[in-house]
């Protein structure tokens, strides 16, 4: 037994011998490590303290339409000018061991990958204040380990190099704090109207706060996002002891007035736009908010000039200057999907909320050409007859639903599925609705991009859902374009500041739409500009035929709180809303028609020089001439007859033996003959 223990610890011994031996190894390769990168970053010498570039956005021609104006939003400083609350903050917030370490917090970055693993996430961070100047410094923001083993370099080489008070004046000066507003003394202007000499403790918590995530937690986007982390920045600093807990209390507590950026406003082309080109480089391309301010991107967008000019100054001329309405206007190409033209507001600095691509209004009746693109699937055609008058209609569960025309106007007899578009008869879409199952709008909603939520009731067919502008001019692209999927397009190409090509947009050419059902729809709306199919009430269109110079396809809707006009021709998609913010009524008569007329102006001027383009039918469809009130094959006593398409195989086969015009004649000759022959038998 004894020689047993000597034996176990003999080996244990080695064991020790070989750790230790390791470890000494470990550590010396460590320290050689250091030594060598210290070396090497004091035989490189200090780095260029460049500043970053400018990322710069173009339109389809080439012009400039916006770029990060880097020499009137970032004002470089000395620490010395800085508010001490503001080093404080930042400090606190940022790396409280910034004058203990040399660039890397290695006990923080070993906390942050145990709370990352334990969240299967990144939920926390550990750079340093050293390692975002790098960052910020660094000109490259692709996420490769290459880059990550660089910026580590440029970070060993800051150390070595500069100061600490240097490393973090040049940190304070580069910083983004949003709204394209970069380092300490420029975000205390555009915020507070201030310098940063002046801030307060209050002022600078909050400033400290928003680097973390610039369009999350400026106030000027969510204040109680933004006053709930500056509360986490007052107890960093009371946790650093450089503030007490009754001073952090009152700084919490201190009104804060915001200047809004008055003093820094600039001039871009297509704000609204820009925004929303922000908004892919993100979703689509991956790229975070510095790589965008501040990469040097140049990104090339489908922005035509003209058409932006013409829709805001069209959107100017017609709503009253005194008038607190809104507006969203999307013009797209339908082939490819490229946005031309887009508004999301009246005036972008008094509100950049962009309605085009945020807000969500009830589209009204502009949702009945996918409800009837459907019926067409199920065996309806621009002939189908259904009676209009007041229907109320006794649900499954045995709830009942009244839907009601504009201003009460019903045929009382039967009208046509192209009369009931171009007339925009209620009755009839919920009856269509209801026969072909409230499942099916939803599904071909779904299946055109509308991304809201969508229920199943019968009053979806007129449009009560909220839905988005861009979703809307999508699904009509779709139809317009003969059935093709395609995504709204507001990036055609992104290069890096060396010109390498980081996106470069590819179209689709996938087939979601039957392209003979598609062609009967689009020609379905050309009879909102028919009035040829006007009976018991005028086409919905009336009001601007007379400004008309082209063929097009169409459909309005309003509901109380939102007036849509949504039309094209085979070049171009356009989706104009107007309503007010806070869901307050349309009452006015002029207000009710601006959507319409900015539409027709728009249009009208943007298509101006260009080849009028007809709506082409494809294989599978056949055209006839039929009564437009009967839905039948018109004979030559018809007094009025409109070119109608349908899917071959459709179309009417039976000729029109009656007409308004004779119905009317008939009722005459009658009356005559009932008074002849009373006179007749009197005598």
């Amino acid at each position: 037994m004894e020689m047993i223990a000597i034996e176990r610890w003999k080996r244990t011994f080695k064991y020790m011998r070989l750790f230790l031996w390791l470890a000494f190894i470990g550590s010396l390769l460590c320290t050689l490590t250091i030594a060598g990168l210290i070396i090497f970053a004091k035989w490189k010498g200090p780095p260029p303290l460049a500043v970053p570039q400018s990322t710069i956005f173009y339109a389809e021609d080439g012009t400039k339409i916006g770029e990060n104006h880097y020499g009137g939003k970032r004002y470089w400083i000395h620490l010395s000018d800085m508010s001490q609350h503001a080093i404080d903050a930042t400090i606190a917030i940022e790396d409280r061991k910034f004058f203990e370490h040399y660039g890397f917090d290695f006990k923080r970055i070993a906390g942050a990958i145990v709370a990352n693993m334990k969240a299967m996430g990144k939920v926390q961070g550990a750079s340093t204040i050293t390692q975002q100047y790098a960052r910020n410094l660094f000109l490259s923001y692709e996420k490769t380990w290459w880059r990550k083993i660089q910026e580590a370099l440029y970070t060993v080489q800051l150390e070595a190099n500069y100061d600490k008070e240097d490393i973090l004046e040049g940190y304070l000066n580069t910083i983004y704090y949003g709204h394209g507003v970069y380092g300490i003394e420029a975000a205390a202007n555009f915020y507070f109207g201030k310098s940063a000499r002046e801030l307060t403790v209050a002022e600078a918590a909050m400033l400290a706060g928003i680097p973390k995530g610039p369009s999350y937690y400026s106030p000027l986007v969510d204040m109680e996002r933004a006053k709930k982390r500056q509360r986490i920045v007052l107890q960093a600093m009371v946790e650093a002891n450089v503030l007490s807990k009754k001073e952090a209390k009152q700084a919490a507590n201190e009104p804060l007035h915001f200047s809004n950026g008055e003093q820094m406003k600039t001039k871009t082309i297509a704000p609204y736009f820009q925004d929303a080109v922000k908004h892919m480089l993100k979703t689509v391309l991956g790229l975070d908010e510095e790589t965008i301010e501040m990469g040097g991107l140049r990104v090339y967008t489908t922005l035509d000039v003209e058409m932006q000019s013409i829709a805001e100054a069209k959107i100017k001329e017609t709503i009253h200057s005194q008038s607190n309405i809104q507006v969203a206007l999307v013009a797209m190409e339908p082939k490819t999907g490229e946005v031309k033209a887009l508004v999301g507001g009246r005036d972008y600095e008094k509100s950049p909320f962009n309605r085009a691509t945020q807000a969500e209004r009830q589209p009204g009746s502009t949702f009945k050409p996918f409800l009837y693109y459907v019926a067409l699937q199920h065996g309806f055609t621009p002939s189908t007859l259904l009676r209009s008058e007041a229907t109320t209609f006794t649900l499954e569960d045995g709830s009942t639903y009244t839907p009601r025309n504009f201003n009460n106007y019903y045929a009382n007899d039967t009208i046509t599925l192209a009369q009931a578009i171009a007339l925009s008869d209620n009755v009839y879409a919920v009856k269509t609705h209801l026969l072909l199952g409230q499942e099916k709008l939803v599904d071909i909603a779904k299946q055109l991009g509308i991304t809201s939520k969508l229920k199943q009731v019968p009053s979806l067919a007129l449009g009560t859902a909220p839905v988005k502008v861009i979703d809307m001019a999508r699904a009509y692209s779709i139809i317009a374009n003969g059935g093709k999927k395609v995504e709204p397009i507001f990036i055609k190409k992104v290069t890096n500041y060396e010109g390498k090509v980081l996106y470069e947009q590819r179209r689709s050419d996938e087939q979601i739409l039957d392209p003979a059902l598609a062609f009967v729809t689009t020609h379905l709306m050309t009879g909102m500009f028919d009035p040829t199919l006007n009976d018991y009430a005028s086409v919905t269109g009336q009001s601007i035929i007379p400004r008309l110079t082209r063929p097009y396809a169409g459909k309005s809707g309003t509901t109380k709180t939102d007036s849509w006009m949504i039309g094209y021709t085979p070049q171009l998609v356009t989706t104009v809303w107007t309503g007010y913010d806070r869901d307050k009524t349309i009452d006015r008569t002029d207000e009710k028609q601006y959507a319409k007329h900015i539409w027709v102006n728009f249009m009208e001027d943007s298509l101006r020089g260009r080849k009028v383009a007809t709506f082409e039918p494809p294989e599978g469809v056949i055209g006839v001439y039929v009564d437009p009130h009967s839905g039948e094959l018109a004979t030559t006593a018809c007094p009025i007859k409109r070119l109608s398409y349908y899917v071959v195989g459709t179309e009417p086969t039976d000729y029109c033996k009656d007409h308004p015009a004779e119905k009317k004649k008939k009722k005459k000759q009658k009356e005559k003959d009932s008074w002849f022959k009373r006179l007749f038998d009197w005598f």
